[in-house]
């Protein structure tokens, strides 16, 4: 038997990144706070948000990362803290701050590691394509029948029944639409990603990163957190095994919010930027609560989250980290 979980606090990935999506984070002294402090861990780079600048791999995880952690600290200035964490991505390295398996500073260090060795093994003519109307198998045979040794293609994320993703070469992924659309998709389309995350491609960055992350102390988590296998993560040994093997494995959105409603989530709760994670759980959850901090806003999400939680249910303090 699981944890019971209330709430979760849902996490974006690499291509949810917006121009000023920084610039855009709420005004509250927690925000404030984060953002300094980030520009003191990573001077010059913590802050740039601009639309060339988020091109980058580096600077859009970055972002996501600094973005995330600062809305956790202002939700919880205000009373509002998760009941468990998932991170999409990039976006797993914010929820595992606020599970408390990595200090804000070590996971600033490390996504920005993480990006650089994805950057340095494809600098170009690599990327990743959404593909919306067919089911998996479907575009297991898709991918298949576009893959070959120059130019290879893999099934990355499974976002949703029929909500995929494709990384692999430019090349195959321009075979891709005209594939995916023999086998009746409703659409593809490119996503801004320059590198083939979550593939056998980068089985070298999941190695690098497993190195990276074995000096982190293995502490005690403060809420459960979902992996991007769909699986529950209870120990910060797992978490961090989990942020260094998931770059390079198919990433399972849809059984990681399947096991959340399983553990009883009722209320979803995206940070900042935009709003994919909330359609994908309105999508698949659709009686559930679902609220989208950029829209909402800091006061009336710690409202309606410390309003739907179990009476003498204790917020963690792990979110300071």
């Amino acid at each position: 038997m699981g944890p019971r979980v209330r709430v979760a606090f849902l996490y974006p990935g690499q291509g949810a990144q917006r121009p000023r999506m920084l610039h855009d984070l709420p005004d509250h002294p927690a925000v404030a706070a984060t953002l300094a402090e980030a520009e003191r861990i990573l001077p010059g780079l913590s802050r740039q948000d601009g639309a060339e600048e988020l091109r980058s791999t580096v600077t859009a995880q970055v972002a996501l990362c600094v973005a995330g952690v600062a809305a956790t600290r202002a939700l919880a200035a205000e009373g509002a803290a998760p009941d468990a964490v998932a991170g999409q991505s990039a976006g797993a390295f914010p929820a595992a701050v606020a599970a408390g398996a990595l200090t804000f500073a070590e996971a600033l260090v490390a996504v920005r590691r993480r990006g650089e060795l994805m950057r340095d093994a494809f600098p170009s003519g690599y990327g990743m394509a959404a593909v919306l109307g067919l089911s998996v198998p479907q575009v297991r045979r898709a991918v298949e029948s576009i893959t070959t040794g120059e130019d290879p293609a893999y099934l990355a994320v499974v976002d949703a029944d029929q909500q995929t993703v494709v990384a692999g070469s430019v090349r195959a992924l321009d075979r891709l639409t005209p594939a995916a659309a023999r086998a009746g998709a409703r659409r593809v389309r490119r996503l801004d990603v320059a590198v083939p995350s979550h593939c056998p491609l980068l089985d070298g960055v999941a190695g690098a990163m497993a190195d990276h992350l074995a000096a982190i102390p293995r502490r005690r988590l403060g809420v459960p957190c979902v992996g991007g296998t769909g699986r529950l993560l209870r120990d910060a040994g797992a978490v961090l095994d989990d942020l260094a093997r998931s770059v390079a494995t198919t990433l399972r959105w849809r059984d990681s919010l399947a096991l959340l409603a399983e553990l009883g989530t009722s209320v979803f709760v995206q940070t900042p930027p935009g709003h994919v994670l909330t359609h994908l759980a309105r999508g698949a959850y659709p009686h559930a609560r679902v609220i989208t901090l950029a829209d909402a806003g800091v006061a009336d999400t710690a409202f309606r989250v410390t309003g739907f939680r179990e009476p003498g249910c204790r917020p963690s303090a792990s979110y300071r980290r």
